[in-house]
């Protein structure tokens, strides 16, 4: 009985484990692209090449999964949503946390429970609770909170960085709704088309640089870093999915807030950056909105 007791705690244990890892690695994500970008390489290429690796490794890890999907057939232009979707969401968070305050476009990205429950509606049709409500007007009011601009009287975001950050958390909203829309592909085949998706929005995106000559000389020092990367998001793609497929959705939110507490301790001791006391408060609204959405989960 006890030993039957301890394989099912640790059947539970080992989901939790790799949500909180992967929420401790995507805390730290961030800097080795802008250890890549100090190098001369800029986060779009960085973006492409790295999930360029990971999508060579899931191709001839997941061959005959994809297999089996194929047979299975579906609505191709799921998977290609989720493709469009995902590359800007992931390139437009590597651009943002390069280019902006760390800590502000990872509380805008997590702006995305306020737009899944918008596009939740209007795709899957789904009702909208009372925490819904409270979701989207907490979330409003952070975001208002971090944005507004006493002076000037706006309320759009006032960089580069933040825009990123918000449009990733749009991008990232949409994809997940179009992901619980796709009911026909299996994981390891959105997984691929996420991968996929990256790689080719990186390299068009790179396109228009104004300068790839860099390129020809990159150390192989940040070659190595490079197929670091994209082995460490091969393995975070699969780690998360894992988790998110065996741990309550409501549970799952809260742990990969942890994300949050990584970054800001990473940021603190890793750059000069430091946060306002209005974008702390927006910061902690936004949260609560996320905890409010991990209710909604629940019911």
């Amino acid at each position: 009985m006890l030993t039957k007791q301890n394989n099912q705690n640790k059947q539970n244990l080992l989901p939790v484990t790799a949500l909180l890892g992967g929420a401790i690695i995507w805390g730290l994500l961030w800097y080795p692209y802008r250890v890549l970008e100090q190098a001369e390489i800029s986060g779009s290429i960085a973006t492409a090449i790295t999930y360029f690796i990971a999508l060579l490794l899931g191709l001839v890890s997941f061959r005959k999964d994809l297999r089996m999907s194929h047979i299975a057939g579906g609505e191709p232009y799921l998977l290609l949503g989720i493709a469009l979707f995902a590359g800007w969401t992931n390139l437009a968070y590597v651009l943002g946390v390069i280019h902006g305050e760390v800590m502000r476009v990872l509380l805008l990205f997590y702006l995305a429970p306020l737009w899944t429950i918008v596009f939740s509606r209007l795709l899957l049709k789904e009702k909208l609770s009372l925490h819904g409500y409270l979701v989207i007007i907490v979330s409003l009011a952070g975001a208002i909170t971090m944005l507004w601009e006493p002076e000037s009287g706006s309320l759009l975001p006032s960089s580069y960085g933040d825009w990123m950050g918000l449009s990733a958390g749009f991008m990232f909203a949409l994809l997940n709704v179009l992901s619980r829309k796709d009911q026909y592909h299996n994981v390891q085949s959105k997984s691929v088309a996420v991968w996929m998706g990256v790689t080719l929005t990186g390299f068009i995106y790179s396109l228009f640089l104004p300068d790839l000559s860099a390129l020809s000389s990159i150390s192989m020092d940040s070659y190595l870093l490079l197929f670091g990367l994209g082995i460490i998001v091969f393995v975070l793609s699969v780690v998360v999915q894992y988790g998110v497929t065996h741990v309550p959705a409501n549970r799952a939110i809260i742990i990969m807030l942890f994300e949050l507490v990584v970054a800001a301790v990473a940021a603190y001791f890793l750059t000069d950056e430091a946060m306002t006391l209005k974008s702390w408060m927006g910061g902690a609204l936004i949260v609560s909105a996320s905890l409010f959405s991990a209710r909604m989960n629940r019911e």
